[in-house]
């Protein structure tokens, strides 16, 4: 793998914010950005925002369609350094906790937790129920990180997309990847 390569999938949870906050801190890395987007996730983008496929599309370098299950992601022969689902629905999160490949999203999440690579998924719900419990137990089994986008509020959010950053770039930090910008604990504050 000459240039590092993720994989961003977006589902239909509530919270398309995520994947877009994602794509944008991918961009100013040197990393391949290889995006799926789930049917469920179009709708919700249309619900919840004002961006248009296009301004979404543009920001990954290879986006591939959610039927298309011969895509290269959908091969262990093809390295990346993971996958993040930002959001994740408790659909895609059961399909992927028992190995249900309908979809490239679910084939994706299949094929790193084979080639046992990082995948994380920013679980979307609530409350939960002893089967949305589950399905997290069994991914953290089989060697995936569930990671709830649950606001930190010791770095002062001014805003929704402050809670929204801060969420991703922690998600980010799991695959090792700095992506600036990132107030942490313990460490002083620029603008104090």
């Amino acid at each position: 793998m000459s240039r590092r390569r993720i994989i961003v999938g977006i589902s239909g949870a509530s919270g398309f914010q995520y994947g877009m906050k994602a794509l944008q801190l991918l961009r100013d890395q040197d990393i391949e950005v290889h995006l799926v987007v789930s049917k469920g996730a179009e709708v919700t983008r249309a619900m919840e925002t004002n961006w248009q496929r296009q301004d979404i599309t543009e920001l990954a370098d290879e986006v591939h369609s959610i039927s298309n299950l011969g895509a290269s992601i959908s091969s262990g022969s093809f390295k990346t350094l993971g996958m993040l689902v930002a959001p994740c629905s408790m659909n895609s999160l059961a399909s992927i906790a028992q190995g249900l490949t309908s979809n490239l999203l679910t084939r994706a999440a299949d094929v790193i937790l084979k080639e046992r690579r990082r995948l994380v998924l920013m679980v979307r719900e609530t409350p939960l129920n002893m089967t949305h419990l589950r399905n997290m137990q069994y991914v953290t089994e089989m060697g995936g990180i569930i990671y709830p986008p649950v606001p930190a509020f010791y770095q002062q959010p001014q805003s929704v997309d402050d809670m929204v950053h801060h969420s991703v770039a922690r998600a980010l930090d799991l695959f090792d990847l700095d992506v600036g910008n990132l107030k942490r604990w313990g460490e002083q504050r620029n603008d104090c």
